[in-house]
């Protein structure tokens, strides 16, 4: 026998030798120190160190209509919803053998191959958060509660585009529910809420926001609402839309401080207007959305306006929209800024 056959038939010695081993050592284990190191294995298999979650219980779940998902603090700050909760939210099933990490990317992997523009959900579903929650207890596993509003923009287009299937078709709907501002402020004060961390918040809190959301200059002017808002705007108040001039009714601007700048975050709109001058006319100098921060600000609006656009598009009427935008994102401390009632807006003019 060579040289390499001998050394082969070693190695292979060696490692049945040592199958036989492990296996004689695992057998002289009891249960539970079977079952202890098998979760420590499970543990060490994710990557970065474990955290701590300061705020949160299965009491107190983040609720949206009827749907509950468990929401924490991290020590850190970062506010995560529990790995089963998010996928029974948007209206997975938690049976079966896959769990709900794998459930989440398989179906943003089969969109994405219908051609639906996923972004990094299939890396983000792939990589949830082990922490240890304020009760202690075993490890649980979550994400960022930002993935919310993403993965639901995902299932509407889906579902607008007829992509689910007839045994998904649900998710879309669900989603529209769960959808709660898009912005990622909306979700994040959600779980402050549920959890109680608001309460322990930093006073500054406010003025971090608008820090995130309002730029100390002026941005350039880039093309920013789609020609789909204005022309919805002018179906659902029941005008003709004037294909050959860009002439829009002045109250439209009152309505869209409303629906799009008032429900980005809070205070907002108010910053907004102090800082954007105006002419000798009343009105401000520049488009507004040139205030907004190019890495925060100004993505939060168009993530919002292309739920706003999309409402729209489900919508019958004026009203039907109004009751969409209010569920989908409910407005936080907003008044209008002339005495408006809804109730004796008619949906065409005002």
């Amino acid at each position: 026998m060579d040289d390499a056959a001998t050394d082969g038939f070693d190695e292979a010695g060696k490692d049945a030798s040592k199958a036989v081993g492990g296996y004689a050592r695992a057998q002289a284990l009891s249960p539970e120190e079977r079952t202890a190191i098998a979760r420590k294995a499970a543990t060490s298999r994710w990557a970065g160190p474990i955290q701590t979650a300061t705020h949160g219980s299965p009491d107190d779940p983040l609720r949206i209509g009827d749907i509950e998902i468990g929401c924490y603090v991290l020590a850190d700050g970062r506010r995560v919803l529990s790995q089963r909760g998010l996928q029974s939210g948007i209206g997975l099933s938690e049976g079966g053998r896959k769990g709900g990490a794998r459930k989440i990317a398989d179906l943003m992997a089969k969109l994405a191959g219908k051609g639906i523009d996923i972004k990094d959900l299939i890396a983000r579903a792939n990589s949830p958060i082990r922490f240890i929650p304020p009760h202690g207890g075993n490890p649980a596993d979550g994400y960022e509660a930002t993935i919310l509003p993403d993965i639901c923009a995902v299932l509407i287009e889906a579902g607008r585009l007829g992509m689910l299937g007839k045994r998904l078709e649900g998710l879309a709907e669900r989603c529209a529910i769960l959808q709660h501002g898009f912005a990622t402020v909306g979700i994040i004060a959600l779980v402050d809420e549920a959890t109680g961390y608001q309460r322990d918040r930093a006073r500054d809190a406010l003025a971090k926001i608008l820090e995130a959301f309002i730029a100390k200059e002026l941005q350039p002017y880039v093309r920013t609402f789609p020609g789909d808002y204005y022309e919805e705007m002018f179906r659902l108040r029941g005008l003709t839309y004037p294909t050959g001039s860009v002439r829009r009714p002045q109250y439209f601007g009152v309505l869209t401080n409303n629906i799009v700048y008032k429900r980005l975050a809070p205070g907002v709109l108010e910053e907004l207007k102090r800082v954007t001058p105006k002419l000798e006319s009343g009105r401000h100098k520049d488009k507004l959305f040139q205030r907004l921060t190019s890495n925060v600000g100004y993505p939060k609006l168009r993530e919002h306006l292309g739920s706003v656009v999309t409402m729209m598009k489900l919508s019958q009427s004026w009203h039907d929209f109004m009751d969409k935008l209010d569920r989908i994102h409910p407005p936080r401390n907003y008044q209008l800024s002339f005495d408006y009632q809804k109730d004796e807006d008619d949906g065409r003019g005002l």
